[in-house]
């Protein structure tokens, strides 16, 4: 548990440190009636993180399933919101669910913080600069490598990490715990994949780690 706190605070001091409220300031645009000042289309998916996560991460005990499935959603979270933005958000989420769930522990709540949220989105970040390094701004290699595959790998890299941490999954034989961690990892992957098409699609401006000139370069200056 030491070494869980050193983890998490490590990561919100470099996450503070890049001053991510920045993302959240008002936009001044450029009207025919005059300037205009326009809130941050990233507030809409920072509240219902903030909103719906929180319930996710504490289903597996407020609920009494013999096999209590664990969501991340982190790998999104970053997506949408930034790696910097998206740790103090994830460590907020571990809060809230620790406040919502009266079965759930400090313990719990904080091995959440690391392994369904700090973790997994460090690693996503990780991912998504190697993707790009590799293969630059591919509309194709954001949406199935970075927002499916990526979370896939992610979050069982994460898993395996909070499995020979000690962390077990409780109604889970020891020799299944990480079939079952991988099983698990496809769900998350397949509903940030998922999600990720439809906001490149039709809300762009919801996900902090796309670009429309980057991704979407006029005829005869893409790659």
């Amino acid at each position: 548990m030491p070494w869980e706190i050193a983890l998490n605070a490590l990561a919100l001091l470099v996450a503070l440190a890049l001053r991510p409220w920045r993302m959240l300031a008002p936009r001044r645009l450029r009207t025919p009636q005059g300037p205009v000042n326009e809130s941050s289309p990233l507030i809409t998916p920072l509240l219902a993180t903030l909103v719906l996560l929180p319930w996710m991460w504490a289903l597996p005990t407020l609920t009494h399933m013999p096999l209590q499935l664990q969501w991340s959603g982190a790998c999104l979270v970053v997506l949408m919101l930034g790696w910097p933005l998206a740790i103090p958000v994830l460590v907020g989420v571990g809060g809230l669910a620790w406040l919502l769930s009266p079965a759930m522990d400090w313990g719990q709540a904080l091995a959440a913080m690391t392994w369904q949220g700090v973790v997994p989105a460090t690693l996503a970040l990780c991912l998504g600069a190697l993707l790009r390094s590799l293969t630059g701004t591919r509309p194709f290699v954001y949406v199935l490598g970075r927002a499916f595959l990526g979370t896939v790998a992610c979050l069982f890299a994460a898993g395996a990490l909070a499995q020979f941490g000690g962390h077990e999954l409780p109604g889970v034989d020891e020799d299944l715990s990480m079939v079952a961690r991988w099983l698990m990892a496809w769900g998350d992957g397949f509903v940030t994949g998922m999600l990720a098409a439809v906001f490149v699609a039709f809300k762009p401006s919801w996900l902090a780690t796309w670009s429309d000139r980057l991704y979407l370069p006029p005829p005869g200056k893409a790659d």
